[in-house]
């Protein structure tokens, strides 16, 4: 293949940014195989020539390669999650196993590890940088993880699982996105649409025209499905959309068995547990916790089970307080789940005269993305600009919503670049992320500055008015802009430990649950928030209403993540030879102990749980709590000095963002802190601190 083709030249630049204009499925095959086999003949070439390893002749070489790799790879991969089509998703799936097995080979490469052994026990390493020291430890933990001491016999055994495991993994969040796509409610009664509000009503208005249909489309994608299950007045609708929803994926529901994760759950907890075993340990969540801040999965669980025992007694009161509300409110004898969003709706408006649908209209999109910006250039002292699409340095995008930012120092000194991808589409996995598009590296050629993709699922703007996002999705673009920040902010110039790369899993939410508290300060909402009609900033009595009622339910949500998480944790903990049946019965023991309120049976919450299933929280989800342990302490010393306090922001900045993965993360918490975390700030944050002190 020689540099005709476009993807070549894609990766071969020294631009970080990716020329999405030149991306076609066809080139995408040919130029992976291009890149691999000349990285394989590198790499022999290296182990050949270099007697005496050190970083410059031998691991920034590996890096380069590694880097251009990544150029290639990240937005295909990122084409793949947003803007899905059948010749991209078969370009990709046929690259899948490639990636494995050159990800395998090399980490079962012996002539490789001996030479980064030779320079780990070498005098060489003690005079290389932290970064460096710690890229090169964690590149030897990866080559044990790859299972380098094994026999020849088990390490193509354990090439064979993860190839597989790739293969599923991209298959399960396909049937996701496939049986999201496959259902939709068409109304076409006005009656029917009963307290749904105006902003849903008309983005069903639109996607019915779309589609060339009279009335209103309503669909599972989390703008669609969100507002109606919670307004819509008309129980049997609701029932029917939450019916659809809860089956996706599945054996159950109107798309039974069309687009069925099943059998894949139970093969990819097989292969999972068999390629642990393989490397040695008891199961696949002692193998996952040896590249996190936990210890034992006996550690994680008791810290879950512990913050159940705290929430459950909150929680349970909320539970009968709901129940009685809707037997004396709301005529609802026995409380249905498709009835849970809409009733407690209905009982906060009632407690706090207060809907949340009522602050869309002060929370515009441009409004709330320019006010968090400048949020953060007041913690950071940073600078954010768009840069326009009229501007000639302003690269390609994958769709016309998307738009691109530059972050600089004060003295205009530029740090990164960001993507922003933030309206639902057919095309596009559900849900929100950062992902890393190029990471900041230091190299012959100068360096590298880091570019990240933040993308969100929020309702399109419709009739020429911009979108209004709830406070929710405030927090929710706040959450991702956190984890962008820890991306392009890192000052580590060894791409291995630099932004997000190294950095333990339940310690990478830090920063984003970190920036979600600004979201209720009055400093921040007098900049996030503007009218869409008036211009007016959020007014007081709706912020005091909004913050009486922050700790809605606060318990019952706190239980539900325990129940994610304590469920994945044990899932990946036991023998998983007896199929799905035992993966339904262990998520309904774990609701029992731990959970208030019982979904149906028909439920198949697991067959769309992409997290542990399509991404890469299998025996880490428990990491969203973990770290808001983390993010809720840091978050304790600005409520003690400030929250604008100059001098903790720059503490925040030097001793978290700017550190990427170069040190472990409680060391650097306590630089931060200047103590270990407590758990007490988050308990106190979600009005659990009374029940806390009586446990």
């Amino acid at each position: 293949m020689s540099q005709e083709n476009p993807l070549l030249a894609v990766a071969n630049s020294k631009n970080e940014f990716p020329r999405f204009d030149l991306i076609v499925p066809e080139h995408v095959e040919p130029a992976l195989d291009t890149i691999l086999s000349q990285n394989r003949d590198r790499i022999q070439q290296l182990i050949r020539d270099i007697s005496d390893p050190d970083w410059e002749n031998f691991m920034a070489p590996l890096e380069d390669l590694d880097d251009r790799l990544e150029k290639m790879w990240s937005p295909v991969s990122h084409l793949n999650s947003v803007d899905d089509n059948d010749l991209l998703r078969q370009a990709y799936e046929a690259c899948l196993p490639k990636l494995s097995e050159y990800s395998s080979e090399m980490g079962q490469n012996k002539d490789l590890f001996d030479k980064v052994s030779q320079l780990r026990n070498s005098g060489t390493f003690d005079e290389l940088n932290q970064a460096q020291k710690k890229s090169i430890e964690n590149d030897l933990r990866a080559f044990r993880l790859s299972g380098i001491d094994l026999s020849k016999k088990d390490q193509d055994r354990y090439r064979e699982i993860s190839r597989r495991l790739s293969e599923l993994s991209n298959r399960f969040s396909q049937n996701v996105l496939d049986s999201t796509d496959a259902w939709h409610l068409d109304i076409s009664e006005q009656s029917q649409l009963e307290g749904i509000p105006e902003t849903a009503i008309s983005l069903a208005k639109s996607v019915a025209e779309r589609a060339q249909q009279d009335g209103w489309r309503f669909t599972l994608q989390a703008p669609s499905y969100i507002p109606f299950m919670t307004f819509c007045a008309d129980r049997a609708l609701r029932e029917e959309m939450y019916c659809a929803y809860v089956t996706r994926a599945s054996e159950e529901g109107p798309n039974a068995g069309s687009f069925d994760n099943g059998p894949l759950i139970v093969e990819i907890l097989q292969l999972r547990r068999e390629i642990s075993q393989i490397l040695g340990f008891e199961n696949f969540a002692a193998y996952s916790l040896e590249t996190k801040m936990a210890d034992t999965p006996e550690q994680v669980e008791s810290f879950l089970r512990d913050l159940a025992a705290r929430s459950r007694p909150a929680a349970e009161n909320e539970w009968r307080q709901l129940n009685e509300f809707a037997q004396q409110e709301c005529g609802i004898d026995e409380l249905k789940a498709w009835d849970l969003a809409w009733v407690s709706e209905k009982l906060q408006q009632k407690l706090f005269d207060f809907s949340p649908e009522e602050l869309r209209a002060y929370f515009p999109l441009p409004r709330v993305l320019s006010g968090m910006f400048e949020t953060v250039s007041r913690l950071f002292s940073i600078r954010i600009d768009e840069i326009k699409p009229t501007e000639a340095e302003r690269p390609a995008v994958w769709d016309d919503s998307v738009s691109i930012f530059r972050i600089s120092d004060p003295d205009g000194q530029i740090r990164g670049y960001f993507y922003t991808d933030l309206f639902a589409r057919s095309t596009k996995r559900g849900g929100a992320w950062m992902a890393d598009c190029a990471s900041r590296r230091k190299s012959s050629n100068g360096t590298q500055l880091p570019v990240a993709f933040l993308t969100c699922n929020f309702t399109s703007p419709v009739d020429d008015k911009p979108a209004l996002l709830t406070h929710d999705e405030v927090m929710t673009l706040f959450h991702e802009f956190g984890h962008s920040l820890h991306h392009m902010l890192t000052k580590i110039d060894v791409s291995g430990v630099s932004g997000i790369n190294g950095v333990p899993w339940d310690a990478v939410e830090l920063p984003s649950q970190f920036l979600e508290n600004w979201c209720w300060e009055r400093g921040t909402l007098d900049l996030i928030s503007g009218h869409v009609e008036t211009g007016e900033t959020l007014p007081d009595h709706l912020l005091e209403r909004m913050r009486a009622g922050k700790n809605f339910q606060s318990a019952m949500q706190m239980i539900r993540q325990v129940e994610f998480s304590l469920f994945d944790l044990l899932l990946h903990s036991q023998d998983a030879e007896e199929g799905f049946d035992s993966v339904q019965s262990l998520l309904d023991s774990v609701r029992r102990q731990i959970a208030v309120s019982i979904p149906p049976a028909f439920n198949r919450f697991q067959n769309s749980f992409g997290h542990i299933f399509a991404g890469g929280y299998a025996a880490g989800y428990y990491s969203y709590k973990w770290a808001e342990v983390l993010s809720a302490d840091a978050f304790s010393l600005f409520e003690e000095r400030g929250v604008f306090d100059e001098k903790t922001g720059h503490s925040f900045l030097t001793n978290i963002l700017e550190a990427g993965g170069a040190e472990e993360p409680m060391t650097l918490f306590k630089a931060f802190r200047g103590r270990e975390p407590t758990v007490d700030a988050l308990l106190r944050h979600s009005g659990l601190d009374t029940a806390s002190s009586s446990s």
